[in-house]
């Protein structure tokens, strides 16, 4: 059908939220990682989301001597779009989270839009018994966390991405966060078409109601009107029925084992690949089309996989 309307799919292959002990399936090392990211393209992500972890014990890593083997191995495998992570762990200073992005000059990198509390620490709940002493850490040490990004913090990075070409995905988890947006769009700094991450469900950020999403969309249609794509991502159990409701009112959305450990009620995804192919067979049902890499370039009006630096 010549009007059916194209989704991308972004899937986060791994990240800082969840920690090795949490699933076997979670990838660590930069092979995993990278066969991670090529199965989920394979099965039809446009995007592939990235972090890096340490091999030795899973510890988020922004050392671009762990991205270059994974970076090299997905572009020699896969057309997909390479979308490398400014946020890193809310441990991390500013200045180590931006060492890949730096580095590698991707297509496409990730930019967190405020400051806010992230409080991981419920998980503790869930489990109690670790494999590496830094995972128990990480989650009781949320209690108390602010994840820093300053609007000083924010224009570098954003300095830093116009010199390169990189263009963001800005990953909003507050109403407060597109306001923060609109600030740097105003500025002539963030530049469109703006791709907006809307986040839900992490505790600190808005939360995972329809009303929530609902109340995200009439906002940024407010601040910017056409000139913007706008995804949804769902964090835990909320990722798929968030994303079924925000591709039906015009969203791209993002699934992946750094968002969601999960595939259903009580049971674990085995891969990035299979949440991807659950969010596109929700799209089919929804008679829209998964968007090609080259596609999604095109949209986002990105420089190209020939114009980095990997």
């Amino acid at each position: 059908m010549a009007n059916t309307r194209k989704v991308i799919i972004t899937s986060a292959v791994t990240g800082a939220i969840h920690t090795p002990t949490m699933s076997p399936h979670l990838p660590v090392t930069a092979d995993e990682i990278a066969e991670a990211a090529i199965g989920a393209a394979e099965a039809g992500a446009s995007i592939v989301h990235m972090h890096a972890r340490d091999p030795e014990d899973g510890r988020p890593s922004q050392d671009p001597a762990h991205f270059e083997p994974i970076l090299q191995k997905l572009k020699a495998n896969t057309d997909a779009i390479i979308n490398i992570t400014t946020g890193g762990s809310p441990h991390m200073s500013v200045e180590e989270r931006m060492r890949p992005v730096i580095e590698f000059a991707p297509e496409l990198a990730s930019l967190n839009m405020g400051s806010m509390n992230f409080g991981l620490y419920p998980m503790l709940d869930r489990f109690k018994d670790f494999e590496h002493e830094w995972e128990r850490e990480g989650l009781e040490n949320s209690r108390d966390l602010v994840f820093k990004n300053t609007f000083a913090d924010i224009q570098k990075i954003l300095e830093i991405g116009n010199k390169n070409d990189t263009r963001f995905e800005f990953e909003c988890y507050d109403i407060s966060h597109l306001n923060n947006l609109a600030h740097f769009q105003a500025r002539g700094l963030a530049r469109g078409p703006l791709f907006v991450q809307s986040v839900f469900g992490l505790l600190g950020g808005i939360g995972a109601h329809p009303e929530d999403l609902m109340h995200m969309r009439r906002t940024a249609d407010r601040l910017f009107g056409e000139s913007y794509e706008w995804s949804i991502l769902g964090a835990g159990k909320n990722q798929m029925p968030l994303a079924t409701i925000g591709a039906a009112m015009g969203s791209h959305v993002r699934v992946g084992l750094e968002d969601s450990l999960w595939i259903g009620p009580g049971q674990l995804a085995v891969s990035n690949a299979e949440q991807v192919t659950r969010a596109r067979t929700i799209l089919e049902a929804l008679n829209f089309e998964v968007a090609t890499p080259d596609e999604a370039r095109e949209m986002l009006a990105l420089k190209g996989r020939a114009n980095v630096n990997f």
